[in-house]
Parts: C-alpha cells; structure tokens; sequence
C-alpha cells in the first residue's frame, strides 16, 4: 500500500487547546507555558488527508510500515508525528527508505537496503527537539512581550521568535545605519585620453592607496581635500600629453551554479521584483501543477552523482530556443562527472531545482519567466566557461598623475550563449555573473606602435560627490543575508553548524519575511524592506530586558550544533529540552519582573515637566515625571514622537498638526495634534491625546471662502479645513467636505484647498514625501467629502511616450444594491455594483469606508453572490469550475477569506 503525505499534516497544540479557560486568554501569570507532554493534532487544511493515513494505518493487513519520506529532518519529523498521532507507532515495525536521488535506480537500491526504524531515532530527536523548542521559545515570548509593551491593548502583537527576531534586528540594524550616517564630500577627477585608434577615460588614482578597515568609504578614486583636486585637476588642464602603459591578462568565468530556492527567490526578485513568497508559490506551481521542475524547497546547489544519465535525457527533451545549446552540451559530450555539479555531500533531502523535461509550452507568462532562468541556468552549467582579455590601461599625467581605464572583450562566449550574451560583465559577484546581469563592459581603443606609449590629453573634469549610506535590504539581500547569518556568529563551532542552514531554512524565509510585514514589523517601499516604529519598540525592550539573545543568530548556531549531535547519538534529547525550558523561564521572568522606571533603564532630560517642574525622565517607552503625574509615551499611533516635539509639547501644551499617525484599525495615515490631558483612568494625571479638531462647533468657525453656486463656506480648526453647509430653515451646520491640513509631510494652503473645492484639482504639486521620505508629485483632487490623489503621466522612458495612470474607482452606496451583511466585519452592509461585491462602513461623515472588495467576474468566471455571502459567513466559498487561467486552460477553485478581511485569496483543491 503506497500513500503519501504532501508535507506536514500534523502540529503541536496551541496552548488553547491544551486548557482553553486556562491559556485562552494571554495572562501574565499562566506564564511560562511548559507542557509536561506536547500533544499534536491534524493542521485543519490537511485533516482528510491525515485521516486518509490513519485509516490505512489501522488496516489489519498491515504488517509494517515504509517511511520513505524526505532523508531529512523535516521529513523525519512529518513521519514521526504522523504515526505518533495515528497511534501506530508501537503497533507496528518501522523501516526506513532513505532516498537522496530520485532515479529509479536510486529508489529501487533504497529499497533494497531499508534501515530499521531504530536507527532514525538521533534524526527523530533532533526534529521533535527543533520543533518543540521553537513552540517554547515563539508561545512564551511572544505572550510575555506582548503583555508587557501593550497590555490589554487589542490587536497589538509583539510577535518574537528565533528566526524572526534576528531577521528582524538585522533589517534593523541596517536603519540605524542609515539614520546615523553622516554624509562626506568628495571629489572624484576623470580625463579623456586620444590615441591613434579612438578615445577613452580614465579614473585618477590616489597615489599609494591603502584600503582602511576603519572607514569603508575610503577609495582609490575619492579625494577628500578640494584645494588638492583642484590642484590636480590644473595640472592634468595644462597637460598636452601622457604615459600609456597596459597590463594584459586572461580570464575565464564559469557558469553560475544551479538553482536552490533561496538563489532562486533573490534572483527573481531583482530581475522581476517578486515577493520571496511569490517566488515559491510559482515554483511550487510549476513543480507540483505542471510537473516542469523539480522539488522547489531545497537548499542543494549540486544534483546526485548518479544523475548524469537523467541530465542528458532531460537536455534532450528541452525545446525552444533552449534546444540547439542543449544539443550542443551533447554532442560535445560537456555532461560529464563535475564535483562543481553533482555531488552527494552536498544533498541533504532535496537536491537542486531543475527541469524535468515536460512540456512547458501552457505556462502563463511569470510561470515561463521563472522555468526560464531554472532551465536556462540548467543548459548553461555543463557549458565550457566563458573566455575574455582583461586591459588595465594606465595613464599618467606629469609623471605623477595616474588614471585608471579597464576594458574587457569577450574572446569566447562560452555558457554566455546560453543568454545570448556578447559581452561579459564588469561586476564579479555572483549576481553579475548570472544572467541577472545588465551592465556590458567596454573595451578600450588599442595601443598601436604608432602611439609610442603616449597619449594626448583631451580635456579633464573635477566632479562632486557625496558618500551615501548603504541601501536598506531587499527580499533579494535580505534572503542572502538570512542565508549567511552565520558569518555574524563569533563561535567558530556554531558558526559552522549555522554553514548548511543559515536563519531557517529555504523553504520559510520567505514566510517569514511576509510575516514580519503582516505583523507591522517591516513596511515595502518598492523593493525596499523599511522597519516600522514597532520594530524598533520590540528590539529596544528585548535589549532592555537582557533578552538579546533573542535578537541574534548565535541561539540558531547553538541549537544546530547540539541538533547535529543529537542526530549522531552524542547528546541527549532531554538535557537539550532541559535547557531550552530554562532558558524559557529565564525570559519569561525577566520579562515579568523588568522595571521600566529603574535607574538602570532611564535618562534624566532637560525637558521641565509642567507638574513638578523636575526634568522630565526618558524611559524605553516613554518621557514621564518625577513625581509620575506626566506621562509622554514615544510611539503613539504608530508614530514614533522624537524628543524636540516632546519639548514643544511640554511647553505650550500641544503640538501640530503632524503627519504620520497610522490607524491601527486600516493602516491608513492621518494627521492629528497631541494634547496634554487628564488621564482617564486618574483625573489629575496628565497624558499625550490626539486631537482631530472632530470636536470643533462648527458654527463657532469663522467662513474663510463662500462657494458662489452652493453657498457652502470653508472654516478652518487647528487641524483641518471643513467645508459646511446649512439647509433653509436649519439652525445646525453640516460637514460636507474635511482635509487635513497636512498631507505626506507638506502643509496644505488655503488658497489650494479653494482652487480644488472651486475647479476640482489642485495645480502639480512637486513636494509631497512618502511616508518612506520619497519625494513625489501630484495633483490633489475632491473626491466627494476627502481630498484624493491624481498622479501625473508617468515619465516617458526613453524613446517612448509618457503612460496615464488608471484611476482609481470610488465606492458610490447610491449607486450599489444591498444584497445582505457580513458576519465578518460586524454585519456592515454587502453591495454589489457593477463591478464587485463591497462591504462598506457607511457610519460618520466621511465617504463610506470600505472594508472588503471581490471583483464580479474573476478569471472569465462570474462569482455568484451566494459564494461571496458564503466567503463572508464562512470564511470560504465551495469549489468551482469554469475559470480560464492566462494560458487559456480552465481550472477549478475556491476562495478564502485574508487573514485581514480585506481581500478573498484563491483556495485550490488538493491534489
């Protein structure tokens, strides 16, 4: 009887499940959590197929039982819990078929010498160790920080983990690198040269160069000192001629190693930005729908070494452009043994992504990028390695002055053919080298005999530059930087235990990375990964409360160093779970008794409270008095308050209006003042309140501007501009029409909200800045009762003409029928329009807010109203037939509800 199990099926119980009236609810004092046995249950997504298993486990005519899943960890432990759960593994004799290749021959000599269960029991430890110690770490952390930095606060989580938090705190620490840098002018000199056979530049070299561990930003082209640039730069001016020397050498490059996820994931997201998580979702696609690659979660670069035979069947089923260099690979017989390629120490349970051969002609068009660079990079790897000349032209000015040229050219292409490629690539990193590519080199004019070793100077240019501070991470860095954290690991023996695996594993860094963003930890801007306020509140209270390890690599390391041991026999399974139960009381303590106002943790300000006229305190959450009546907390609505808005607050009592507040409830930014003000829970305590000017009398407002045709009138409160109206015979003003008076850090005059409330729009505005501190522009326009954004055509690129953007439809309730409500969100009112089916909170005076959006007709499909109200009551929809994918196939699906309600995500049924 063969059956599969299509990954885990099984998980450890939530403290919930354990004792629901006990661990329901997050409580200080029912921490730490340590169950005295972790119970498990079937992860609800896999529940048929566990009891598909069970069932077939509890025949009768069963006499032994085959794990031939993954020869790994991860694979042990799906066995492991499967059987554990399913109560089986006492009944019934366990052998092991540890497959590492996947040819048949391979399968039937796995076969052929099964292990006995009994000696997968260190593997078993091990995984059953990693698995239950990141419960321990991730539950109690997690519960403990939270209560700790939010309270009772609802919807905030200070999510904490061993993987997470270091890749948090290593994004981090590259903002702090950002924020502290100091900007340094330099200057940077270029000259044009002639010689017989063309002109070229060249880079002045400082003389004697050494390289500084101490300062990065020191080059061999930057010169720190004007007066000395200039001087050079006078020089070079009245220079007719200089020296010319060249050194030449040659080179080869050989063709990029084969694809594991993580290569995989950072590549496709510098050449077509996807998302980690999209990454894998298209691999798996193509893996597991349409049967062209091979397993996708891999972290091997190398195939078996018996793979050789299946290579050139597969080369020979390639079509396309592809197929004449895969012919070529054969009939020059380049596939041959190549440690570089197939190496069984360099295979753990998966090998690397390759294609299988099928047909990959109905792909939609990121699923043919993505079999691309897999099959291409395939092809490539058994070509020859490409050839090329390096010239390093000198030449030097006044016997003193000395410019650097360098060229390339290309003598044979090699695996460059393979991507059609002419020329080689000036970077050397791995990136560079791969078809990731775009930068060509130039190759320099030669030297002739008629030259004499001179050339004349045509002209020289002194340019200033600024050094800028390193980029913020991209999922591409990121993934490598979460791949190579054990370079940041000080012990040498944890440091190679972290060398195979880095901060998880390939096929969760991209979840991981989606979920600090879920958990408002990180926000993108672009390709960019910009840590929030959160992020920095989390990080300063584990540093506060000695919970730093939490924040680094090393505890990876460490558990990977005794999990290895373990899996050899050489360290016990209970001292391993015995510490990790120590360490988690450690945390768990000091995070229940720190003490925010101990010495040790605040600094004294000179800020005067107005309560006791004492130098306000800073604390890791906040600025408060001596006497404890003024509290100022840092972040409030997601804004971090920095201490020069602190002191104007103290001082005149309120501050603003500012920009950046963002809602909890929407993630929407909005500008808001602070007040001090009462405290609500002690009267004569004073505490930092936004105000939104909502509580103005509108009729106490004097009208700045009338409208000629409405005879609606424009007052101004402290925070926004409101346009009003009175109907005849009413003595109470309406509010028709409200806009902040700061918008994306620029202040908003009257006499533009009068020009848009007047003719619609606003002139372009060129000094909006993101909440990212990207500049950029745009019209305002009134979009019923809120001011909305109208974004100019987009810059033509080059030899080409500018694009309009779409704009974006607005939600109109007159317009749309009400065809029920949704459980989901409060039982607000479902619409349907034209277009879509709209859940929308219609309460205030503000345009109606809308909360969840599914388009009516979704892949050549129109969705039925009744599955939406299914999705809204249940959270997903039944299955359906009858959508057409990109590619023109039809497939059958569902939905399910996001995880924030806004949205319905597809919902495939299992294979």
């Amino acid at each position: 009887v063969i059956s599969s199990a299509v990954g885990h099926l099984v998980e450890l119980q939530m403290p919930e499940d354990i004792d629901k009236k006990k661990y329901g609810y997050w409580r200080l004092e029912t921490l730490p959590i340590i169950p005295e046995k972790f119970g498990l249950k079937p992860i609800p997504s896999s529940r048929e197929r566990f009891a598909s298993l069970k069932k077939l486990l509890a025949r009768k005519d069963i006499s032994e039982v085959i794990n031939a899943c993954d020869a790994g960890r991860e694979g042990e432990l799906i066995f492991t819990y499967i059987c554990q759960l399913a109560n089986v593994s006492k009944k019934l004799p366990v052998k092991r078929a540890w497959m590492q290749t996947m040819t048949a021959d391979g399968i039937r000599a796995a076969f052929a010498r099964l292990r006995d269960g009994s000696e997968m029991a260190g593997l078993a430890d091990a995984a059953r160790c990693r698995s239950e110690s990141d419960w321990l770490v991730g539950i109690n952390g997690t519960r403990a920080v939270t209560r700790r930095m939010f309270g009772s606060r609802g919807g905030n989580v200070a999510s904490v983990g061993r993987v997470q938090t270091p890749t948090l705190a290593i994004v981090f620490a590259r903002e702090l690198e950002i924020r502290n840098f100091t900007p340094r002018d330099y200057w940077r000199l270029s000259a044009r040269f002639k010689i017989t056979n063309g002109d070229y530049e060249g880079i002045y070299q400082v003389p004697n160069f050494k390289k500084s561990d101490a300062d990065d930003q020191l080059k061999p082209e930057r010169l720190w000192d004007k007066q000395a640039a200039e001087a050079i730069l006078a020089d070079c001016l009245a220079a007719k001629t200089a020296e010319v020397r060249d050194d030449k050498k040659a080179a080869t490059q050989i063709a990029p190693r084969l694809y594991d996820l993580t290569t995989l994931q950072r590549e496709a997201n510098t050449r077509f930005g996807l998302p980690a998580r999209r990454t894998l979702q298209i691999a798996q696609a193509l893996y597991e729908r349409h049967k062209v690659l091979t397993y996708p979660r891999t972290d091997s670069r190398a195939l078996p070494e018996d793979y050789i035979p299946t290579c050139k069947e597969t080369l020979g089923k390639l079509s396309g452009t592809l197929a004449q260099h895969a012919r070529k690979a054969l009939d020059n017989n380049w596939i041959r043994p190549n440690k570089r390629i197939f190496n069984n120490a360099q295979i753990s349970d998966h090998f690397a992504i390759i294609p299988t051969g099928a047909d990959a002609s109905k792909l939609d068009d990121m699923e043919a990028k993505i079999y691309d660079m897999v099959a291409r990079r395939f092809v490539a790897v058994f070509h020859p390695a490409a050839e090329f000349d390096v010239t390093t032209r000198s030449t030097t000015i006044a016997s003193k002055h000395t410019f650097k040229s360098e060229g390339k050219v290309l003598t044979n292409a090699g695996w460059l053919a393979v991507y059609g490629k002419t020329t080689i690539e000036d970077d050397s990193s791995e990136n560079r080298k791969s078809e990731t590519a775009n930068r060509k080199s130039t190759s320099l004019p030669a030297l002739a005999p008629a030259d004499k070793s001179a050339a004349k100077v045509l002209g020289a240019t002194l340019l200033s530059e600024t050094t800028k501070p390193p980029p913020r991470y991209t999922e591409a860095t990121l993934l490598s930087a979460m791949e190579g954290a054990g370079k940041l690991v000080d012990d040498e023996d944890l440091a190679q235990a972290m060398k195979e695996r880095g901060l998880g594993t390939p096929a969760t860094r991209a979840e991981t990375i989606e979920g600090l963003v879920n958990q408002k930890y990180i926000d993108r801007d672009g390709k960019d990964l910009v840590p929030t306020a959160k992020a920095g509140q989390l990080l300063e209270f584990l540093s506060a409360i000695k919970a730093d390890a939490l924040t680094k690599p090393d505890m990876t390391g460490e558990w990977e160093f005794k999990l290895r041991q373990m899996e050899h026999g050489k360290f016990p399974r209970p001292r391993f779970m015995e510490e990790i139960v120590d360490a988690t009381k450690g945390l768990v303590e000091r995070t229940k008794n720190f003490e925010e106002h101990h010495d040790d943790n605040t600094t004294a300000t000179t800020i005067p409270s107005p309560t006791d006229n004492l130098p306000l305190v800073e604390t890791l959450r906040a600025y408060r008095s001596q006497d404890g009546r003024l509290t100022i907390f840092k972040t409030i609505s997601g804004r971090k308050i920095e201490e020069p808005e602190v002191r104007q607050l103290v001082a005149n009592n309120e501050i603003g209006p500012l920009d950046g507040f963002v809602s909890a409830r929407n993630g929407r930014r909005f500008t808001a003042k602070l007040r001090l003000a009462p405290d609500p829970k002690k009267a004569e305590n004073l505490i930092a309140k936004l105000d939104f000017g909502d509580a103005e009398d509108l009729a106490a407002l004097e009208p700045v501007w009338t409208d000629p045709n409405t005879g609606e009138q424009l007052v101004e409160s402290d925070t926004r501009y409101i346009l009003r109206k009175r109907e005849k015979g009413d003595a109470e003003w309406q509010r028709v029409f409200s806009a902040g008076k700061i918008l994306c850090k620029r202040t908003i005059t009257r006499a533009e909200i009068i020009k848009i409330l007047s003719e619609g729009k606003s002139g372009l505005i060129t000094d909006f800045t993101s909440k990212f501190g990207r500049p950029f522009k745009a019209y305002l326009t009134r979009a019923k009762n809120r001011l909305a954004f109208e974004f100019p055509p987009r810059e033509p690129k080059a030899g080409g003409a500018a694009s309009a953007r779409k704009p974006k439809p607005v939600f109109n309730p007159k317009t749309a029928k009400q065809i029920g409500t949704s459980p989901s969100h409060n039982n607000l009112p479902l619409f349907e329009t034209k277009d879509a089916y709209v859940v929308a909170d219609l309460e205030g005076s503000n345009e109606p807010r809308v909360l969840f959006e599914i388009k009516r007709e979704i892949c050549k499909k129109e969705i039925p109203a009744e599955e939406v109200k299914r999705l809204l009551t249940d959270g997903k929809t039944n299955m359906m037939e009858g959508f057409i994918g990109k590619s023109g196939r039809p497939f059958t699906a569902g939905f399910v509800l996001s995880k924030t309600g806004k949205k319905a995500d597809f919902d495939f049924p299992p294979r």
